[in-house]
């Protein structure tokens, strides 16, 4: 397939690129992926799924635990840590062959090796060419109409703590771990970080965070955060917050990795079995040829218009490549959003804000729109409502009655701005306030949108009332 002209070319199969080549496809447009690894990228093979199934094992297994409290009896709880693992890897295998499947399907070609845009094109409506290096050692050379950049991120570093995948380790190496440590130390509080935490504490491991700010999750509501470091504190870890490591000090001898920390000018000493350094993603624009072109960076990210396009007409960039929100919804709306652009459409174009955002700690967190905070500093007049879970006849059968929904009302316009929920499984019922915002639904709708009882939904319709002064429940 040498020299192949395609309409458009997508460097990635991620989350956002594949999400792109299937939407291409159905527009009728000849399409080709190029990845350098397996289709599904880091949120298939290293990120949301197989973390996810690490959790849930988790999860069970802190169930488990409790089940006397129910009146289940359970001679004896263990852990099988190996098949733990093969589980995760069974189910990751299982969506890769869903995602080739679906290539397949869509009459997508795809190329296994690694792509390099060699230089721009001097035909005015062609992207340049894209050399791809096989794995077999051979060289295709394919021609895009236009270029879409899915090439995705990588776990960010912290200079003086380079992991080294048996004492110091990244997400990435986490995830292999044969066996589980006796204690960790976890560097930074952000999402991946807390889901770590909160996972290998109900593995049993010892854990301590310590993040640089003031409180966890910064990205979050001030609320929601002091609640998720409350429930931690509850359950055995340790948090350290307002730290600064001195990477100076760090030791790795006998299985023990030690280091020294400074905390409101006092010196705290360290030590664990392991450490990970969980401080957010970088953007993978090294490699594949952005030199030859005249995209523009902005801090580090490929920067693009709110269509995805970049300053080349027709070189387009999406997912963690680009910055803001690094989730794999987020790359897969705008996937379709510059698929769209590119063929003439008028695609519907989310604002950062209202796409949700998910936190699968146990218990979860789930938001979306503005922080109280962030509502505030807009200069919105505004009011709140909150209602905490336990009152909910579900969540005292489901024995998970932790945690809060809150919504951030615009008193002028009565808008709703914001809502931040933790609590059981709030990452499944986020989505009705994400619909609630699109629609631009009233508090008064909202309210009365009949909610089934028993059910956990029934907090968010409770939350609205409260910012109403009329809840039923409390």
């Amino acid at each position: 397939m040498s020299g192949q002209v395609y309409d458009i070319v997508i460097l990635g199969g991620g989350t956002g690129g594949y999400v792109a080549a299937i939407r291409a496809a159905q527009l009728g447009k000849k399409v080709a992926v190029v990845e350098k690894d397996k289709l599904g990228g880091t949120c298939l093979h290293r990120g949301c799924i197989p973390s996810k199934a690490l959790l849930r094992s988790a999860e069970v297994l802190a169930v488990t635990r409790g089940a006397k409290d129910f009146g289940v009896i359970v001679p004896e709880v263990k852990l099988d840590f190996e098949r733990v693992q093969a589980r995760k890897e069974g189910i990751v295998s299982q969506i890769h062959k869903g995602v080739q499947y679906l290539m397949n399907k869509n009459q997508i070609d795809v190329y296994s090796g690694i792509g390099r845009i060699m230089a721009p094109s001097i035909f005015a409506s062609r992207s340049g060419t894209v050399s791809v290096e096989m794995e077999d050692g051979s060289f295709e050379t394919l021609v895009p109409g236009h270029l879409i950049i899915a090439t995705g991120s990588r776990p960010r570093t912290l200079p003086g703590l380079e992991t080294d995948g048996e004492y110091i380790l990244s997400s990435d190496d986490a995830l292999q771990l044969e066996t589980l440590p006796e204690s960790l130390i976890i560097v930074g509080g952000g999402v991946i970080g807390v889901e770590w935490a909160s996972m290998m504490n109900d593995f049993g491991v010892n854990v301590t965070i310590v993040e640089a700010g003031p409180r966890l999750l910064p990205g979050e509501d001030e609320e929601v955060s002091r609640e998720l470091q409350r429930l931690f504190r509850k359950r055995g870890m340790t948090i350290v917050t307002d730290a600064q490591i001195q990477t100076d000090t760090l030791q790795k001898e006998a299985g023990t990795v030690k280091f020294a920390a400074e905390q409101n000018g006092e010196r705290l000493e360290l030590a664990a079995d392991k450490l990970l350094v969980s401080v957010g993603r970088s953007p993978n624009v090294e490699g594949f040829g952005l030199e030859n072109t005249d995209v523009l960076l902005a801090g580090g990210f490929i920067s693009v218009n709110e269509y995805m396009q970049t300053k080349v007409p027709h070189i387009y960039a999406i997912g963690d490549v680009i910055g803001g929100l690094q989730l794999a919804h987020a790359a897969s709306h705008e996937g379709v959003v510059a698929v769209e652009h590119i063929c003439g459409h008028k695609p519907f174009i989310h604002e950062p804000h209202r796409i949700p955002r998910c936190v699968y700690t146990r218990t979860e967190i789930a938001s979306v729109g503005w922080t109280e905070a962030q509502a505030r500093e807009r200069g919105y007049e505004i009011r709140t409502g909150k209602f905490g879970f336990k009152p909910l006849g579900k969540a005292m059968v489901q024995g998970e009655n932790e945690g809060f929904v809150k919504v951030i009302i615009d008193t002028e316009k009565n808008d709703l701005l914001g809502v931040h929920m933790i609590g059981p499984h709030v990452t499944d019922y986020i989505a009705e306030a994400s619909l609630a915002q699109l629609l631009e639904a009233s508090p008064w709708e909202i309210a009365n949108t009949i909610h089934p009882h028993p059910t956990l939904s029934e907090a968010f319709a409770e939350a609205v009332l409260a910012a109403e002064g009329r809840a039923i429940h409390i």
